[in-house]
């Protein structure tokens, strides 16, 4: 299935033009997309283990759930869409907090620009490990990390099996800083 996104301007604005997926990497256009972080009652952070068969970042350890919000979609409809394909998990809006809203570039690979805005949410759950029904065509494995080791993890450069997010991640643990003290 191919998937259209909208193009967004310099200002996250849409211009009223549509492209495919693989043309907006190419061409490095500015697009939306949405992360999700799942936090559990003991505070620990889901991840995913993106699959094998990914076009960006294969077999990376990654945060709970995300994807890019296709044409005519809104922030919050896309990162329901995104839990509900990625993990299973079906959500009402007010199950959602949003934690940030970020403008970010990468290229993970030559010739795949990621020019992107990104509304990120956070997500409280009392779901298990079994609880969730994980797509594998996205992704390959996922595990439960208290949150405290995962910016340990994450702050050591020995660790490189893991996507960092640096600007996501630190709107996570800044809520969850403000949440224990």
């Amino acid at each position: 299935m191919q998937e259209y996104f909208d193009v967004l301007d310099e200002n996250g604005q849409k211009t009223g033009k549509i492209k495919l997926r693989n043309e907006v990497h190419r061409d490095g256009d500015w697009h939306a997309a949405v992360n999700v972080f799942i936090v559990n009652q003991q505070g620990e952070v889901l991840q995913q283990r993106r699959s094998p068969n990914k076009d960006s970042y294969p077999n990376m350890w990654d945060l709970s759930c995300g994807g890019h919000v296709v044409a005519g979609e809104d922030y919050l409809g896309s990162a329901i869409r995104e839990l509900k394909e990625e993990l299973g998990v079906e959500v009402k809006p007010a199950d959602l907090q949003v934690i940030g809203y970020f403008k970010t570039s990468a290229q993970p690979a030559p010739g795949f620009i990621n020019n992107s805005f990104e509304q990120v949410y956070l997500l409280r759950t009392n779901k298990t490990l079994e609880d969730f029904k994980i797509q594998t065509e996205e992704l390959s494995e996922i595990r439960y990390i208290d949150w405290r080791k995962l910016k340990q993890m994450l702050e050591n450069p020995e660790t490189r099996d893991m996507l960092r997010h640096h600007k996501q991640y630190g709107a996570l643990f800044e809520v969850l800083e403000k949440q224990t003290s």
